[in-house]
């Protein structure tokens, strides 16, 4: 059988999109999600100007490995991979592939356990159990914002330095894994109330050594350490009545969650997250600050406020 050449993309998706309507008789917001989950790997493989004919199983592997890194939820995982098993299945059905890639893909075992991702409604009522009366109101508001706002690792948010903090640009650079720093986009919600708190924390005198950071606990006047902020976000996520762990990396796995499933594209994510190797804050500048920039405040929940 004569294979039909893979050329014209866009006309491939609407036949995709007829096909799920038509043939399969999906609603439209089923059909949407599995546009949706299918247009995710498509933006992904795009940089390796690979032709659909050629994705293999071994790539399919790599790219639900990129997903599970970036601590995408086992749910959300096996969901992309349903749609992408129903493209690959439509693309043979009609004639563009002589095999299906995708026949041996595994979806990641769900099992019982709640996803490990927080819905925005349980990351407002966090931020809403924090007392008001508090001194330290505004400073743990601040830190669940800049965990969920910007997906920073908890040794990040601990060593962050006010001279590191570029909020009128919207930036943060941010000293990751191995030493390498990041340029990391700031929504203007989460610039709001860490500029509020650094109003109250300019009144802190932190010992010595410690004048640059900007996390400071109260009594100490030192650096908040990782077991403080691991008690500040579980204390709060109970008090919200979150009843499942909660850690400050179920809020980097939220972050990243909700951008990939409110559309932002892929690489964009990783790179904001620190997955990729960057050697100077030159080059992840050079890369398109403006661009990962778009991403964050297009895709966010926190900036549909």
């Amino acid at each position: 059988m004569q294979l039909r050449a893979i050329r014209d993309i866009d006309k491939i998706r609407r036949a995709y999109a007829a096909h799920l309507t038509l043939e399969r008789g999906l609603s439209v917001n089923t059909r949407d999600s599995y546009l949706f989950d299918v247009e995710k790997f498509l933006q992904w493989v795009e940089p390796r100007r690979m032709p659909l004919s050629e994705v293999t199983l071994e790539l399919l592997q790599e790219f639900m490995g990129d997903l599970h890194d970036l601590g995408i939820s086992p749910r959300s995982q096996a969901r992309i991979v349903a749609g992408i098993r129903s493209f690959f299945k439509f693309l043979k059905l009609d004639g563009y592939l002589e095999a299906d890639p995708t026949e041996l893909l595994d979806s990641p075992q769900i099992g019982f356990h709640l996803p490990e991702v927080l819905t925005v409604e349980e990351i407002d009522a966090m931020i809403a159990a924090i007392d008001p009366d508090s001194s330290e109101a505004l400073r743990n508001e601040a830190i669940i914002e800049m965990i969920y706002g910007c997906g920073l690792r908890v040794s990040e948010l601990c060593n962050l330095e006010i001279g590191r903090l570029y909020l009128e640009d919207g930036y943060i650079v941010v000293r990751g894994k191995g030493n390498k720093e990041r340029l990391v986009p700031i929504s203007e919600a989460t610039i709001d109330v860490l500029m509020r708190y650094l109003k109250e924390r300019s009144a802190l005198k932190p010992k010595s050594g410690e004048e640059a950071i900007v996390f400071i606990s109260e009594r100490r006047l030192t650096r908040l350490s990782r077991s403080m902020v691991f008690r500040i976000v579980t204390q709060l996520a109970d008090l919200a009545g979150i009843r499942r762990t909660v850690s400050p990396h179920t809020l980097r796995h939220s972050f990243a969650t909700h951008l990939l499933e409110g559309g932002a594209n892929l690489r964009a994510i990783q790179q904001m997250l620190g997955h990729e190797s960057i050697s100077t804050t030159e080059i992840y500048l050079h890369l398109d600050r403006s661009a990962l920039r778009s991403e964050i405040l297009r895709f966010h929940p926190r900036n549909r406020h």
